[in-house]
């Protein structure tokens, strides 16, 4: 029975909530800091992860109530895609961008000077090396685009492998790999060490794109949905609070505790505020538009398990339908003052043009979720 079954003397429900070192886990850590766990009747109980597939495999056997997860793990774990099935539930968004991709410093310096990237995978007279964090996660779609986008194609022209974020600068630094794709502070830091170089800003693959969200297990969110909306609740307003711009010295202070991150605050800051090399910057809220579990987003990831040979299913939206709770997140918003939209999808442009959805899609609107076809 999880723990989140019982209230403390103070009256408080405890949730186990898994979380990766890694700038966006931000909104847990001001959650817990604020108070604001607390005030929606929660204890949160922050337990640090060494890797997204220790999060999944604890989330699937009730080791962790609820976890701070990469938008594709949840949909990964549904489809059963690279390890055990388990109906998901994503309750919200956490935040949007704020990732990227590092090269070899002379292989960032020939693409960032102007070289196509095809040119310089050829030099190498080997496929790039590169690494990303979970196959069906976040990281990994992104390096699996970008390289598709620039002509390579990345189950042929490239050999990809799975390391958990914090090994990435050790790997770089061993001559094991050519580049990565994942989160902050990472980059940073292997950047301080001259073992990579930032070459790409993961919005300039998909501006504003999903990233981090606050998933559970279906049965723990159909089994407490009260308990999952208070969850929502408190994690909104954390993530209000971080989007406010005189908040962010405070929050990565926080971070760069041992306990959290363990790295300067001031490395923290400096790929967390807006830069030239950004093409959109990292948001928490955004007015709630960050925050709704939009179906289009859920799809895409779907499009590109199928794209990639790891998915031949055909049930795109009911997949993603019974995964995505938009009616918890709209009760849960209500409850602190947020805006939901009607719509459950939304419009975007990648790198190579792609509009999603394609135009002519019809975009649902609130309990119309099976008018989202072509």
């Amino acid at each position: 029975m999880s723990d989140a079954m019982f209230a403390d003397e103070r009256g408080l429900r405890a949730v186990r909530i898994g979380f990766l070192p890694l700038t966006d886990c931000a909104p847990l850590l001001v959650a817990r800091r604020l108070g604001l766990d607390r005030r929606h009747g929660l204890q949160l109980r922050p337990l640090r992860q060494p890797s997204w597939t220790a999060v999944r495999d604890k989330l699937i056997r009730g080791e962790l109530d609820a976890a701070l997860a990469l938008s594709g793990l949840a949909y990964g774990v549904e489809l059963g895609l690279g390890g055990p099935q388990c109906d998901m539930a994503l309750l919200m968004g956490l935040n949007r961008n704020g990732q990227g991709i590092s090269l070899r410093p002379d292989l960032a310096a020939r693409w960032l000077d102007g070289a196509a990237l095809p040119d310089i995978a050829a030099s190498l007279d080997r496929p790039l090396r590169l690494a990303h964090t979970f196959p069906t996660g976040t990281h990994a779609m992104w390096l699996h685009y970008w390289l598709a986008a620039q002509g390579l194609h990345p189950l042929r022209d490239a050999r990809c492998v799975v390391i958990p974020p914090p090994q990435m600068g050790a790997a770089m630094r061993a001559g094991e790999l050519d580049g990565f794709c994942a989160g902050q502070p990472w980059h940073a830091m292997a950047e301080r060490e001259g073992s990579a170089r930032l070459a790409a800003d993961s919005a300039a693959v998909w501006p504003d794109h999903p990233e981090k969200a606050l998933i559970c297990r279906r049965s723990f969110a159909d089994g407490q949905p009260s308990l999952a909306m208070d969850l929502i609740a408190a994690l909104l307003e954390a993530c209000r609070w971080l989007d406010e711009p005189g908040n962010r010295a405070q929050a990565a202070a926080w971070l760069a505790e041992e306990a959290w991150l363990g790295v300067p605050a001031e490395r923290i800051l400096r790929h967390w505020d807006p830069h030239p090399q950004q093409a959109a910057p990292l948001r928490f809220f955004d007015q709630g538009r960050v925050n709704f579990p939009w179906l289009s987003d859920g799809l895409w990831f779907l499009r590109q398990y199928r794209r990639w040979g790891m998915w031949d299913g055909v049930d795109d939206l009911d997949v993603v339908a019974a995964v995505s709770r938009r009616e918890l997140y709209r009760q849960a918003a209500a409850g602190v003052g947020v805006a939901a939209p009607d719509e459950s999808a939304r419009r975007s442009v990648l790198m190579d043009g792609e509009v999603w959805p394609p135009v002519g899609w019809t975009l649902p609107k609130s309990g119309a979720d099976s008018a989202f076809s072509h």
